[in-house]
């Protein structure tokens, strides 16, 4: 004879488990609703520049977007599904479409002006150059 542990259900349970399964798909939703996927990226720091290297494949250098602003560098794509390609038959579908966004808020070190992005073979690579931090000025009082 095995013995099995019961924990009854309580409407306190029941109610906890429907509130926190509509509040994951509330969150989940806002989040697809900015962007459909969101391609990994890795940051190098050299003695001269920063590397950033994001993986898109599938993603068409002309559907990339690269800002600058107020110290936030923005980069946002669309992976377009292939044309032609038929909705039936698919057993499987893994590969996500659709839009991305990724933001990095950059030091105040980095070269603005010199800032290079390029594509090849699916990985997107922006180089960002360092530049001396300004030092503080004193000025003389006359």
């Amino acid at each position: 004879m095995s013995l099995a542990h019961h924990k009854p259900v309580t409407l306190f349970d029941q109610f906890n488990d429907e509130i926190n399964r509509y509040l994951l798909s509330r969150r989940s939703t806002a989040a697809n609703q900015e962007h459909d996927w969101t391609p990994a990226v890795d940051i190098h720091e050299e003695d001269n520049r920063y590397l950033l290297t994001a993986d898109i494949p599938g993603v068409h250098r002309s559907d990339v977007e690269i800002t600058l602003e107020d110290g936030v560098l923005t980069v946002k794509g669309e992976r377009k599904p292939e044309t032609g390609a038929a909705k039936e038959g698919f057993r499987r579908r893994e590969r996500v479409y659709g839009t991305f966004l990724r933001q990095f808020n950059l030091p105040d070190t980095v070269d603005t002006a010199n800032i290079s992005a390029k594509a090849e073979d699916g990985v997107l690579k922006i180089e960002i150059p360092k530049q001396e931090k300004l030092q503080p000025k004193k000025i003389t009082v006359s």
